[in-house]
């Protein structure tokens, strides 16, 4: 078991659409943990990045920093990153990100401090309270309040915000995740909902109809009923889970 929880994860587990992006054809890849990348000929937005996967002995003892070649490789293109919340495993690739392609990072306070560390420059940062439409070329976000799940012995993990800017590098019990959001992202063809977390607000989901939603797999632990709630609340004609393999 310890063998296991040790292991770096397989790289293989990413996985893109095999159809090429188009103006009418949304290309989806998933990149580990709760990482996507939404794009068309036109835009392409990067959800929660983690795709350096330090391994278990790394993350407890070390300080984080992203790999800029695995950036590089995976992410050679975006216009946004889009922050769900900033502990490690959803934000530890996005100033890197940013940095090598010129997107703006949006998210949180908490997200924001963390670019900051990193040295993102103010123009190239966006912070939201949430409910905000937020244009992003032709496309439309909205980051809808929400909540962590408790997925640490019946707690949330490294609770609470940040405040000023973290350590840089930092460790990984220096990221708080600030405040939460599940994002709503409408391509003026389909609307695709991004669930990061174990949890969520109900009221902050009602009247967000999705044709896609990508679906934190670990919140069927921790909450009742967290997929029916989510169909019955969004009616996604599809579901794509993730945040199953961390």
């Amino acid at each position: 078991m310890l063998k296991y929880l040790l292991k770096a994860p397989d790289p293989s587990w990413t996985a893109a659409s095999p159809a090429a992006a188009t103006a009418e054809n949304l290309k989806i890849q998933y990149l580990g943990t709760a990482g996507f990348i939404l794009s068309d000929q036109h835009r392409t937005l990067v959800l929660d990045p983690f795709i350096r996967r330090p391994n278990l002995w790394h993350t407890l003892t070390q300080p984080l920093l992203s790999d800029p070649e695995l950036v590089k490789q995976y992410i050679p293109q975006a216009d946004e990153v889009l922050i769900g919340h900033a502990h490690y495993d959803h934000i530890l690739d996005a100033p890197e990100v940013c940095k090598q392609t010129g997107a703006r990072l949006i998210g949180s306070k908490a997200t924001l401090m963390y670019g900051r560390s990193a040295g993102l420059a103010e123009q190239q940062m966006l912070e939201t309270k949430g409910r905000e439409n937020i244009a992003c070329g032709t496309w439309n976000v909205v980051g809808l309040p929400s909540i962590h799940g408790k997925a640490l012995f019946g707690r949330v993990p490294l609770p609470g915000d940040m405040t000023t800017p973290p350590p840089y590098p930092p460790k990984f019990h220096q990221l708080r995740h600030g405040q939460v959001f599940n994002w709503w992202i409408h391509t003026g063809q389909l609307s695709v909902v991004h669930i990061d977390s174990a949890d969520f607000i109900e009221q902050e989901l009602q009247g967000k109809q999705a044709d896609i939603v990508c679906l934190c797999a670990i919140g069927r632990k921790y909450r009742p009923n967290y997929v029916k709630d989510v169909v019955r609340l969004l009616k996604p004609k599809y579901i794509i889970p993730c945040h199953w393999d961390s």
